[in-house]
C-alpha cells in the first residue's frame, strides 16, 4: 500500500478541517517515515527477490517497531497527544491517532503475511499484492476519492492551491505507477535513504500545498 495511506490523509481533511495536509500525510506513514531510519540503523531487517510482481520483490523480513499494531497504536497515541498539547483540537487528535494505526489496516489488507501484531508476535496479511491488477484498481480509486473528500473541504486561495493539489496528485500518482515498471533497487541502504527523502518531501508539497488553501469552514489551516 501506497498512495491509500495518502488518499487516507487526503480525506481525513474533511473531518479535521483545521489540521495541515502535511500532518495529516504524516500521520498515516508514520510507519514508512520510520521504517527506512530503523532499517539503516540495522533495528528492522528486509531484503530484495527479483521477480514478476512488483509488489512481491520487497521483502520484509521483521519491522516489529515501526509496523507491528501494538506499536503504531503506541505511535498513534503518542502523536495524537502531542498535537492535542499543541493545539487544543481533541478531534484532530483522535483523527491523527487513527491514521497512525490506519497504516497497519491498509497494510493487512495488502501485505503478505508479514505485518506482525506486536513484537515476536504472529504475523499475518490478507495478501492483497499478490494480484497486482486489483491493488493498483483499489490504490488508485482510493487516491481519486481521497481527492474528491479533500477538495470538498478546501478551497484555493490563489494559483497555488488551485493548481498545486492537482501537482501534488501528479506527483504521487507517477511516483506509484513508475515503480510499476522499474525494478527495485538492490541496495537495501539505497532503498531506505529514498525512503527518507521521498518520504518527506511528499509531506512538505502537501504542507505548501494546504498553506495556499482554505477550510470551507472559513477557519484558518494552521500546521
Amino acid at each position: 500500500m501506497f498512495i491509500g495511506h495518502y488518499a487516507l490523509g487526503l480525506a481525513a481533511k474533511r473531518v479535521a478541517p483545521r489540521t495541515g495536509l502535511g500532518t495529516l500525510f504524516i500521520a498515516p506513514t508514520l510507519a514508512d517515515l520510520l521504517w527506512p531510519i530503523f532499517l539503516l540503523l540495522g533495528w528492522e531487517h528486509a531484503h530484495v527477490v527479483p521477480g514478476p510482481n512488483p509488489f512481491l520483490t520487497l521483502w520484509l523480513d521483521d519491522y516489529p517497531i515501526s509496523h507491528s499494531l501494538l506499536t503504531l497504536s503506541v505511535w498513534g497515541a503518542v502523536f495524537g497527544y502531542l498535537y492535542k498539547r499543541r493545539t487544543g483540537d481533541k478531534r484532530a487528535a483522535l483523527v491523527i491517532a487513527l491514521l497512525v494505526v490506519s497504516h497497519w489496516v491498509l497494510d493487512f489488507i495488502t501485505h503478505r503475511p508479514d505485518e506482525p501484531l506486536y513484537p515476536g508476535g504472529p504475523e499475518v496479511g490478507l495478501g492483497l499484492w499478490n494480484f497486482p491488477n486489483a491493488t493498483v484498481i483499489v490504490e488508485s480509486v482510493m487516491l481519486i476519492a481521497g481527492l474528491a473528500f479533500y477538495l470538498s473541504a478546501t478551497r484555493a486561495r490563489d494559483a497555488v492551491g488551485r493548481w498545486g493539489i492537482w501537482a501534488l496528485v501528479a506527483v504521487l500518482a507517477g511516483s506509484y505507477y513508475s515503480t510499476l515498471f522499474t525494478p527495485t533497487p538492490t541496495d537495501i541502504h539505497a532503498l531506505a535513504i529514498g525512503g527518507i527523502i521521498f518520504g518527506w518531501v511528499f509531506v512538505l508539497l502537501a504542507w505548501w500545498v494546504d498553506r495556499h488553501r482554505d477550510a470551507t469552514t472559513g477557519l484558518p489551516t494552521p500546521l
